[in-house]
């Protein structure tokens, strides 16, 4: 059974492709403006509570578990640019903890987003909340500095309302709350593998330990062999982040030689957590 909130806006509607060469990116003054939020609630095991009197005075969404457990789960960050042709998808699971929809809104909107729709869905014991984001001219987030924001971001808010996910979360250390108990052999834990995607694109598939401005670094490798970035599907679980990419190279998918010049060059630097990179 499901529980779903939907929050609407209206904006403009445009397709605009994910470029790796966007390294730069200037915040304007704040806006952010949505309609009153609409909340509907079927039969769930869960309990949803929420006010509609606008995102200012709306408290957090609260989703019941058991505070005794000693299970904690293992957070999900994704950030998906393929599979809405308007909107930047951003998706967070923690089990059946997640209680942060209306605050995670109210974290984005420093970042001069528009939430054109948010959804809480509960699913057995897992509880997921997803949010359709644009930029204020209403065009998807293309700039990989500003993906990282976002993914930082959240990953931020959930360590706030979440502290005891910090020690599942490589950024747990990097944010100064706590530092995971485990810790990830970067070799052992790196794999990178490509492969054809039809004619004009090639689908590159990297999973290694995670750490603040690792999408950054990713692309700036990816573009120091020329090859672009089209699309992206970063997806942060835990420790590991493990990210798709559609690449081309000339407007074609990449050639084994090209192909392996990139996997080497990847697996080179992804290997040296000391490679300094700009982070959020």
């Amino acid at each position: 059974m499901a529980a779903t909130v939907h929050a609407v806006l209206s904006s403009p509607s445009s397709i605009l492709r994910f470029r790796a060469s966007a390294f730069h990116f200037n915040i304007p003054p704040i806006r952010f403006a949505f309609a009153q939020p609409r909340f509907t609630l079927s039969a769930s095991t869960s309990a949803l509570h929420a006010s509609n009197d606008g995102i200012d005075s709306v408290p957090s969404i609260s989703l019941s578990f058991d505070p005794d457990s000693d299970h904690v789960p293992t957070p999900m960050v994704l950030i998906d640019q393929d599979s809405d042709s308007v909107a930047t998808i951003v998706q967070l699971s923690f089990g059946d903890r997640l209680g942060a929809l209306v605050d995670t809104m109210k974290a984005l909107k420093g970042l001069d987003l528009d939430v054109q729709k948010g959804t809480v869905t509960t699913e057995g014991s897992v509880t997921q909340t997803k949010f359709f984001i644009t930029r204020i001219d209403g065009r998807k987030v293309e700039d990989p500095d500003m993906l990282e924001r976002i993914r930082l971001t959240i990953i931020n808010n959930l360590l706030k309302y979440h502290p005891e996910s910090s020690e599942q979360l490589a950024m747990g250390e990097a944010f100064g709350i706590k530092a995971p108990e485990k810790k990830l052999d970067v070799d052992v834990a790196t794999h990178i593998h490509v492969k054809d995607d039809g004619p004009k694109r090639s689908l590159l598939y990297i999973e290694t330990a995670d750490r603040p401005g690792l999408l950054l670094e990713i692309v700036e490798i990816i573009t120091d062999v020329n090859v672009d970035v089209e699309s992206a599907e970063i997806d942060t679980e835990g420790l590991v982040a493990k990210d798709k990419f559609h690449v081309s190279y000339r407007g074609a998918a990449l050639s084994s030689s090209l192909s392996q010049v990139m996997i080497n060059s990847l697996r080179y630097y992804l290997r040296r957590p000391e490679t300094e990179v700009d982070s959020y």
